[in-house]
């Protein structure tokens, strides 16, 4: 703590013999800036405040109908936006300030002094617009504030409209673009169609249920060709072993038939086509059925070799005849069956090429159904949206949904709001004195001198043995009490000139 005291000490010491320096820097700084001060021009402020009035009835009785717009967040941007560029050029051809600038640099002062003067202020509760500016000019700081009021008005206006326009010119646009879009899109619907006919699905129908209908359509039709070919066999054989041998001259007809013997042969292989359509070769039930119609044709195969043929007259014979209808109806009924076969087995072929095709063809019409469902709702929306637009264009024009109210005009300003000058030159003045005693401890530390022997023990480290006071003589007592006088004197005098000025310019205010 002494060694603190003693560098304060020190420091006070050294600017103390510097003193006349912190005083003449002091004055000096104080009347330049009492000069420079007393000509800073008069700043004149005005204002205005406006009333925005938002509510309208309209909007609850149109929410329904239209795109009512917001005008509360179109009034908020237009006063974010008030200082742009483009507005702050329009106010000064509008005051004539444009006139000031002789080229692109005082005219980019002049637009940045602008936007730094113009102030602007709301409530968002009470949607109350505040407007100032400050200027040299009486006329001026008015003329810029009733510019930008009108600005204000008329942009939050204008811009509706403007916005409002241009939403019907951007929908027409989007509506002729949907309209090539859902017409391209019909017209690949339709070839698509028309090209795959035979391929789409019918009433819901799909081709898995209609090839097992198919498929059961075809077995039915081979097992009724399998009868009929046995039954025409049957009948073929009946034919074959029919004898007619003639007895001393007279025709008589033998036919070697059996009808217990050839029903169960019929029967048997009826059971075995059957089991053939459900099983395959090597089924018990079917090496079982096959084993029985081998017994069964050899047995009759036995009997007609037993048989002694003879002579017979096969035009005579009733039965012979007979047989001979049964086989032509049997051979027409089996041609019938075949063909039956055959048209069900390409339509089994074709089915079964088509369904391996079909997901396919399905997901492409899928396709073209989606593209052509959402260009339809597309066009839908977009046609509604027109004439949302339109009648929100309409309600623009003919009626206003806010309502500007201006609470206090712009006026020209009788007194002027600045600049302080009482604040100024109190700062002026505290700044010289600041820099007058920095001056001097500056001084002391650019030319140093010892002032006491700790002093000189600190830089030189020596051991000092003793010292001699100064012994002024009365002359040098005089000079020396002449110099704290007229410094005092002049320290007074410096605080007289500061209360003076003070004076002054409180008086001129």
């Amino acid at each position: 703590m002494e060694e603190l005291l003693k560098q304060i000490q020190s420091v006070f010491l050294g600017g103390w013999k510097y003193r006349w320096n912190a005083n003449n820097i002091a004055w000096v700084i104080s009347i330049i800036g009492f000069i420079v001060i007393l000509k800073l021009p008069d700043e004149y402020q005005s204002s205005a405040r406006v009333f925005v009035d938002t509510q309208s009835i309209l909007k609850p009785l149109l929410s329904g109908m239209t795109s009512v717009p917001n005008v509360e967040q179109q009034v908020s941007i237009m006063s974010r936006t008030l200082l742009s560029r483009p507005n702050v050029e329009r106010v000064m051809r509008m005051v004539d300030m444009d006139l000031l600038a002789n080229n692109e640099k005082n005219k980019e002062k002049l637009i940045d002094k602008l936007i730094a003067s113009i102030k602007i202020t709301s409530t968002t509760q009470n949607d109350i617009y505040s407007i100032s500016y400050t200027d040299t000019t009486p006329k001026t700081a008015k003329d810029v504030v009733q510019s930008l009021l009108t600005i204000f008005v008329e942009g939050s206006i204008g811009d509706e409209r403007q916005d409002s326009a241009k939403a019907i010119v951007f929908i027409n646009n989007q509506i002729k673009i949907y309209e090539e879009k859902l017409s391209a899109a019909e017209n690949a619907l339709k070839e698509f169609k028309l090209k795959n006919m035979g391929l789409l699905p019918h009433d819901g129908a799909e081709f898995g249920s209609k090839l097992v209908e198919i498929t059961e359509n075809l077995s039915q039709a081979r097992l009724e060709l399998a009868e009929a070919e046995q039954g025409r066999d049957a009948i073929r054989k009946q034919i074959a072993s029919i004898d007619a041998p003639s007895v001393n001259g007279d025709e008589t007809s033998s036919t070697f038939t059996d009808p217990e013997l050839d029903d169960r042969i019929r029967t048997v292989t009826k059971n075995l086509d059957n089991l053939r359509m459900q099983y395959t070769e090597e089924h018990p039930d079917i090496v079982s059925s096959k084993r029985l119609l081998e017994q069964l044709q050899a047995k009759r195969a036995a009997e007609e070799k037993n048989r002694k043929p003879g002579s017979m007259n096969l035009a005579g014979n009733p039965m012979y005849q007979q047989l001979k209808v049964s086989l032509a109806e049997s051979e027409k009924k089996v041609a019938s069956m075949r063909v039956r076969v055959d048209e069900y087995s390409q339509r089994y072929s074709k089915l079964k090429e088509l369904t391996s095709a079909a997901p396919e063809i399905e997901s492409q019409l899928a396709q073209l159904n989606r593209d052509y469902v959402i260009n339809k709702e597309n066009y839908e929306k977009l046609v509604a949206s027109r004439e949302s637009a339109k009648i929100s264009s309409d309600l623009n024009a003919t009626t206003q949904m806010m309502t500007f109210r201006v609470i206090d005009p712009p006026t020209s300003p009788i007194s002027p709001i600045g600049p302080n000058r009482l604040k100024l030159f109190s700062l002026a003045f505290l700044g010289a004195l600041a820099l007058g005693i920095m001056s001097s401890v500056l001084l002391s530390k650019v030319r140093p001198t010892f002032l006491s022997q700790h002093d000189l023990i600190e830089v030189t480290g020596l051991p000092i043995l003793g010292t001699i006071t100064m012994n002024w003589t009365e002359a040098e007592e005089i000079r020396r009490r002449r110099s704290l006088y007229a410094f005092s004197f002049s320290a007074f005098m410096l605080l007289l000139f500061y209360g003076a000025m003070m004076t002054t310019i409180y008086l001129s205010t």
